[in-house]
């Protein structure tokens, strides 16, 4: 079963009274991420926009009101620490179900279990499952009877997108809450309330600031990972005079190399240009390795995606226009996915860039343009190409002279479209690399037959 949640593991497989099985008081021998599993609402870091007054979880917690909650969001952003925090603090039964080893029959049991209690004491259940997408449609389907009458509150958990994952009858009577990985000042609370709490490390060892921002880094949003890497260091530090965690403590601890790089400094740009550069330059190991060193590092995805958008045009252009499109639905990928999958995707990106033919006419056409633009030469557009499809245009003699294209058998025809002040100019002058070849003579028949020449 995969783990999720804000701070450890997910709980034991069903229990109920108000509490998950084995979240006592007890410490002892659990890991760090489990001991630091926030308690009440006002622990959990992050995910304000969804533990704000008025929110759902609020009320649920709060106020016990039933409803059906689906919570979707990557591993470690907290989905079972907020079932964790909803099985203390409600006053409803607690039940818990793993969608990994519970079959129908075990659904079909909690809920009618759950509609006796109702009918028996007036006290409603609280059902939490975790991987509910892993459940099957029929094991979705014994979910609706007791979301429909409210025998049950539903807090499902799930890492895949729920409009793929989930039956339609089950989500449209959900709200569907989703979690975002936590920011890097709410993974660096997380870290130093572990250092010093009586439940974590209770001020047994201190950290280093380059150690602490490579544990952040390396986290990728990911508290859990981060409490689990720091578990790691804690205990290599531990044996030293000073019981401090280095950065060299740190690498050594986790097996990953520190990489130098500070996303708002000269380092981000000096890489970022330097993968840009490496591209254009057509060297592809050049530029996988400058992706690797921009991602390893905590770089935002969307960025490394909008820098290759550019790059398709700027440097790619019109000697393959299938660049952009492959970097354009690249973008697009990394929104949908994230890390650690997106990587693949740019890498995807960055060995097809690197790859195609160059070519910044495209660039040079555009630059032209506007500068003629910006020195005045913006006359008027020709009175057979202004707007005829008002009243009174035609005695203005807008468009009285057009020719339509698609009339001749060409589908060109001579005509002026430029204003007179630009209608010699050239912008745009083809390469001579991969497809534009083809397009440069095209571009010079067109030409020749709109000018007469």
């Amino acid at each position: 079963m995969e783990q999720d949640g804000l701070f450890g593991p997910a709980a034991a497989p069903v229990t109920s009274g108000g509490s998950l099985a084995g979240a006592d008081e007890s410490y002892s021998g659990q890991p760090l991420a489990v001991r630091m599993r926030p308690r009440a609402l006002e622990e959990i870091v992050g995910q304000e926009h969804l533990l704000g007054p008025g929110t759902p979880l609020r009320r649920l917690v709060e106020d016990d009101q039933p409803m059906a909650l689906v919570l979707w969001g990557p591993p470690g952003t907290g989905k079972t620490t907020l079932a964790y925090v909803v099985s203390r603090a409600t006053q409803r039964r607690f039940v818990e179900l793993s969608a990994v080893t519970a079959g129908v029959k075990d659904v079909r049991s909690v809920m009618e279990n759950a509609r006796r209690e109702l009918v028996r004491s007036g006290i409603g259940t609280v059902l939490f499952v975790d991987e509910v997408h892993r459940f099957s449609k029929t094991q979705q389907d014994a979910l609706l009877p007791g979301v429909e009458n409210r025998w049950v509150s539903l807090v499902a958990a799930t890492t895949e997108n729920p409009f793929f994952a989930l039956i339609s009858p089950l989500l449209s009577r959900s709200l569907l809450l989703t979690l975002e990985p936590l920011e890097e000042d709410s993974i660096e609370a997380v870290l130093d309330r572990a250092l010093t709490d009586q439940r974590g490390l209770a001020g047994s060892v201190t950290i280093d600031g380059d150690a602490r921002e490579h544990l952040v880094r390396l986290s990728g949003g990911d508290a859990r990972r981060a409490l689990t890497y720091l578990e790691a260091a804690a205990g290599a530090a531990s044996d030293t005079d000073d019981k401090t965690v280095t950065l060299e403590i740190a690498e050594r601890a986790v097996d990953r190399a520190a990489v130098r790089y500070d996303r708002d400094g000269d380092q981000h740009y000096d890489v970022a240009s330097a993968l840009i550069k490496s591209i254009r330059g057509s060297d592809v190991d050049a530029g996988l390795h400058y992706l690797a060193r921009m991602a390893e590092a905590g770089e935002d995805p969307r960025f490394l995606a909008r820098r290759l958008v550019i790059l398709a045009s700027e440097d790619i252009g019109m000697a393959d226009p299938t660049a952009l499109q492959t970097a354009v639905a690249a973008a697009q990928a990394v929104q949908l996915i994230g890390w650690p999958e997106a990587q693949i995707t740019l890498a995807h990106a960055v060995i097809a860039l690197a790859l195609a033919p160059k070519s910044n006419s495209v660039v040079k056409a555009i630059g032209a343009a506007v500068g003629d633009v910006r020195a005045g030469l913006a006359g008027a557009v020709p009175p057979h190409l202004r707007d005829s499809h008002y009243s009174g245009s035609k005695k203005l003699g807008h468009g009285t002279s057009y020719a339509y294209a698609h009339d001749d058998p060409r589908g060109v025809v001579e005509q002026q479209y430029a204003p007179d002040s630009v209608v010699a100019k050239q912008y745009y002058y083809p390469g001579t690399r991969g497809a534009e070849r083809d397009y440069a003579d095209r571009y010079a028949r067109l030409r020749k037959i709109i000018r007469g020449e």
